[in-house]
């Protein structure tokens, strides 16, 4: 090959190389550019990390009993109860606000002569919390409660006599407002929170209208019982009539009034009894693929420190408090009734404690498991003994309820 020969293709490749060399400079640049491209696309991807998260369970729980000639006895009824137990959460940045809603409305057919329909559950709850965390998991709170019920509750006696009406709604109805500590923490999809509140408030209300307590009073079967029956001056002394009265001596919503004598009375003018104290609440949401947890426990004691004894004549029904004069109360001629406060005091704590399970299959069915526990300090419950004496006191009330029926969680 001729030296010029060989001298053109040196030239040519060397070209050929210079010329690939630009291509795969232009085709990285091109790279590089995508790349930070998706970089940046990346990092504006919703990754499901949601400020809302909305979740809760709905249903209604159905059961019927069928009996023919039963030997062990008994009687055919329905029981059917709707439930709603829903969850929103807000959390962004350094602010959260949950709130919690459950309802529940249950009602039985029993095939009897007298109370065939009767109310099984009633139900109104909403709680909402919103905080700033200052510390990480620690948020500075303010807590709202309301509690309450849809529909009148009745005392079923199961004859022809009137059945006591015991609690309506805001009969009683407990509204809280509080400031304070809240903690919250998540774990393999448990949410966990506890709040405490030193300063809390909470209002105790009984609300009858006046319709509604001339609508008791004046039905026959009420009348014929000798129930929500108030003279002219009982209902002066009062300050209260008929079914307001009797609700009103039930939930505490009332104050005793005492004179330079000693001699104490009961003003039941206020439809609200309102207190400040301390105030605890603890909760968790538990999540595992069908099932479900939902459970608080709140506690809560007035800053009340009256230590006042009152004690009640037993012949003559009249109430004295001990005023540190020296009057002596023989407990052959009194009965203790408590401190002043109606044992409203510190240290005495009002419990609510619910539960709430629910495992969902099949998509639309679901079991569920709920109770409620609660205790409330000056609350009395009557207890009918053996002897056919009845005793009222503060005791623990305990509400369950398992079914099986239709439901959704999400």
């Amino acid at each position: 090959m001729k030296l010029k020969h060989v001298l053109f293709v040196a030239l040519a490749v060397l070209g050929w190389t210079a010329q690939a060399q630009e291509v795969d400079k232009a085709a990285v640049q091109t790279q590089v550019t995508a790349a930070e491209k998706a970089k940046k696309d990346l990092a504006e991807v919703d990754t499901g990390d949601k400020a809302w998260k909305f979740s809760g369970s709905v249903g209604l729980n159905a059961a019927a009993t069928g009996l023919v000639n039963w030997a062990a006895g008994g009687n055919n009824n329905v029981n059917a109860v709707a439930y709603t137990h829903l969850r929103l959460l807000y959390h962004k940045n350094n602010i959260a606000w949950d709130s919690n809603l459950d309802l529940e409305y249950g009602l039985s057919w029993i095939d009897q002569e007298f109370d065939q329909f009767q109310k099984s559950n009633d139900k109104i709850s909403f709680a909402t919390k919103f905080g700033w965390e200052f510390q990480k998991n620690w948020y500075l709170t303010v807590l709202g409660a309301f509690n309450t019920q849809f529909a009148p509750g009745l005392n079923y006696n199961g004859s022809a006599d009137a059945d006591p009406v015991v609690s309506k709604f805001m009969a009683p109805g407990y509204v809280d407002l509080s400031v304070g500590i809240d903690w919250k923490t998540s774990v393999n999809g448990a949410d966990f929170s506890l709040y405490l509140s030193p300063v809390a408030g909470r209002l105790t209300t009984v609300v009858v209208a006046n319709s509604m307590n001339e609508h008791f009073a004046n039905k026959a079967e009420y009348q014929a019982a000798g129930l929500y029956q108030l003279s002219a001056a009982e209902e002066a002394a009062y300050g209260a009539t008929g079914l307001e009265y009797v609700l009103k001596d039930k939930y505490a919503v009332w104050h005793y009034d005492t004179d330079a004598n000693g001699v104490v009375t009961r003003n039941y003018e206020k439809n609200v009894r309102a207190e400040l104290g301390l105030n605890v609440k603890g909760a968790i949401d538990y999540t595992y693929k069908d099932f479900k947890l939902q459970t608080t426990l709140g506690l809560y004691t007035p800053y009340a420190w009256d230590k006042t004894k009152v004690f009640k004549e037993k012949a003559t029904g009249d109430m004295y408090a001990d005023l540190g004069t020296g009057k002596v109360f023989p407990e052959a001629q009194f009965d203790y009734l408590g401190y002043r406060d109606n044992n409203r005091r510190f240290g005495n704590f009002d419990v609510d404690w619910t539960v709430n399970l629910s495992y969902q299959f099949l998509k639309c069915l679901q079991v569920t498991l709920s109770t409620d526990l609660r205790y409330y300090n000056g609350v009395k419950i009557d207890k009918k003994h053996s002897d056919g004496t009845v005793t009222a006191a503060e005791r623990v009330q305990f509400k369950g309820m398992i079914g099986l029926g239709v439901g959704y969680s999400f």
